[in-house]
């Protein structure tokens, strides 16, 4: 968080002296020299402005390029996606959130469904089909189905956390055929798969043996993917203003 602190004295016309200081966030190194600015007495134009634009903007950037290496450390990606019919008589909805640490390599699950049109069997991650958001392939994430996965309802939910460090995770034909026979492999090409679209989550039914429900999960930017995103463009609007007024 940015503090600005001014304390301005008693000068002679338009002369201001003042001081502003600048907290860098927790756990930041502050640029050489601290964003720290003072101004003399000045009577040209610019000496109405306790700290000048371009050095104002030097403690931005700097700030901010300080920030987008402590959070570009951020380990968490997101997919998440609506779950609808993928079978022509099909009548249930529902929602589906991965998340995974690249740090544990766990992958928590999170999904939730109603209006099934026959009970719950098994659940899966598929990967990877042919081409993006359409198609079929075998299962890559966990053989038999997903495990706690409920069975025999219409409507539910379900949470689960899969460790993606053990083989058992994977089917063997994932593992071996795109994955090359190793788990660093198998982590890699579902994850390409993910962010490739030909990603799947499906539900199915006694109704649908072959899939009620399902969805092609799309990744979702994180918080601080989005505040990186925001400190840039202020950075770019600082420095463009600053052009303009030079």
């Amino acid at each position: 968080m940015v503090q600005i602190l001014l304390r301005s004295g008693k000068g002679v016309g338009r002369s201001l002296r003042a001081q502003r200081s600048f907290a860098p966030p927790p756990g930041l190194t502050p640029a050489p020299g601290g964003c720290e600015a003072r101004q003399a007495d000045d009577h040209s134009d610019r000496g109405d402005h306790p700290m000048s634009k371009s050095s104002w903007q030097s403690c931005f950037l700097a700030a901010a390029l300080s920030l987008t290496s402590s959070l570009a450390s951020a380990t968490i990606y997101t997919y998440a996606a609506d779950l609808g019919p993928e079978a022509a008589g099909a009548t249930g909805t529902g929602i589906v959130k991965l998340k995974f640490d690249d740090s544990t390599n766990d992958l928590s699950i999170y999904a939730g469904f109603a209006g099934l049109s026959g009970t719950t069997t098994v659940a899966h991650i598929h990967c990877c089909t042919a081409l993006a958001g359409g198609g079929t392939v075998g299962v890559a994430v966990t053989p038999g189905t997903l495990p706690g996965f409920p069975a025999g309802v219409s409507a539910g939910s379900y949470s689960a956390v899969i460790d993606l460090d053990l083989a058992s995770s994977f089917t063997a034909a994932f593992l071996n055929n795109f994955g090359g026979g190793t788990l660093a492999g198998a982590r890699s090409a579902l994850f390409a798969g993910l962010d490739a679209g030909t990603a799947y989550f499906n539900i199915h039914t006694t109704q649908f043996p072959g899939g009620e429900i399902r969805a092609f999960p799309e990744r979702v930017p994180e918080p601080a993917s989005l505040l990186l995103a925001a400190m840039g463009m202020g950075a770019l609007l600082l420095t463009r203003r600053g052009r303009r007024g030079i």
